[in-house]
């Protein structure tokens, strides 16, 4: 999910490369696996170990949203082998034919999957046929909490989403900033719950309710975007960004490393939020399907899964990798949440077609104020 700033120096230096190098005599005797993931959500040194365990070559892009590869998987021919899709996009692209289903032979580290997760995703992936969760996170808010508890006062709950939805509160923090995600898949759900109403309500009236209050407080918000906050949060720019956990975690780790004084908090709203899975898959007419799967097989095991959880701030879908992740990380409920969280989130499943176009409409009227 759309969900992460530039991609580190190693790895751009030592790891992206265009699919079309891999040509010519030399190259073809290679092995390789073409990897499309987000940016910066993987730790360099995992693909090295890979390559040099394995002998095969990674050739790894990035892209920073889901619209763009599913356009990619749809036309056919896009010469990835693994791809990292979000639960609704690959709810969408199963239906499309994109993928092949997983030889969960040839993935004996798949027993490493941690059941409440594997379970969850099969809403999007019945049977888990055709992906394994790489990361998965929730949708909340992130707050500089010294600039918010400022203007609202000591006394006033801050994991509510009343704090963006309420014009009130909303504009007593207009002047130090409020960002939220360009994603109507991910934040009209998020919000849904503060209504009463279900994450994956398909109901036209319900999905209104929540883009109707976003217009009412459209005013108050400095800019939707998907990854500009995390910075913006690190640097004391904003007072509240409503974003992706990690993202979040990764702007206070980034605020620490700075010394600057920012003290960076994450809340999953009471009223309930929305929790997301990015998951491995391949496509259906990858050139290199056995790498693909050994690939899949390597970052399943738990310490890998762990040296990544480690690297990007996401919970990871491999359950024994709990062993390996720093406990600064799993013992942070923005990461991994307690039971009771987790009883409150919810998963969204793909809109059909026509209710994409309504939503477009809407979101376009939020975003511009026409």
């Amino acid at each position: 999910m759309r969900r992460r700033g530039l991609v580190r120096g190693a790895l751009a230096a030592l790891l992206l490369a265009p699919l079309g190098l891999a040509a010519g005599p030399a190259a073809a005797e290679e092995r390789v696996v073409n990897v499309y993931n987000w940016s910066d959500y993987i730790d360099p040194k995992v693909l090295e170990g890979f390559t040099r365990e394995t002998g095969i070559k990674v050739v790894y892009d990035t892209y920073d949203n889901n619209e763009i590869l599913e356009t990619k998987l749809l036309a056919g021919r896009s010469g990835y082998d693994v791809v990292v899709p979000s639960g609704p996009f690959l709810q969408r692209l199963i239906r499309a034919g994109a993928f092949q289903p997983l030889d969960k032979a040839k993935i004996p580290n798949l027993a490493n999957a941690w059941p409440e997760i594997a379970g969850r995703l099969a809403a999007y992936d019945p049977g888990n046929t055709y992906a394994v969760d790489y990361m998965w996170g929730t949708t909340g808010i992130g707050l500089n909490l010294g600039a918010v508890r400022e203007r609202l006062g000591a006394a006033t709950p801050l994991n509510t989403w009343n704090l963006v939805l309420n014009p009130a509160s909303a504009n007593r923090l207009k002047d130090c900033g409020i960002m939220m995600l360009d994603s109507p898949e991910d934040l009209i759900p998020s919000m849904l719950p503060a209504y009463g109403l279900k994450a994956d309500s398909k109901r036209w009236d319900d999905i209104t309710q929540v883009t109707d209050a976003l217009y009412k407080v459209r005013g108050t918000v400095r800019k939707f975007h998907s990854s500009e906050y995390i910075q913006a949060l690190a640097n004391g720019d904003l007072c509240v960004a409503v974003g992706y956990s990690g993202d979040v975690l990764q702007a206070r780790k980034r605020a620490e490393e700075a010394k600057n004084g920012v003290e960076i908090g994450y809340v999953i709203p009471r009223e309930g939020a929305l929790m997301w899975f990015d998951a491995f898959a391949i496509p259906k007419d990858a050139p290199h399907p056995a790498e693909a799967h050994i690939f899949i097989d390597y970052m399943m095991r738990p310490e890998v899964a762990a040296a990544n959880t480690n690297f990007v701030s996401y919970a990871s879908g491999n359950l024994p990798a709990k062993k390996f992740v720093r406990p600064e990380i799993l013992g942070n409920t923005g990461i991994y949440p307690d039971e009771a969280t987790m009883q409150r989130l919810s998963t969204n499943t793909a809109w059909d077609d026509r209710t994409q176009r309504f939503v477009t409409r809407l979101w376009t009227r939020v975003r511009t104020g026409r």
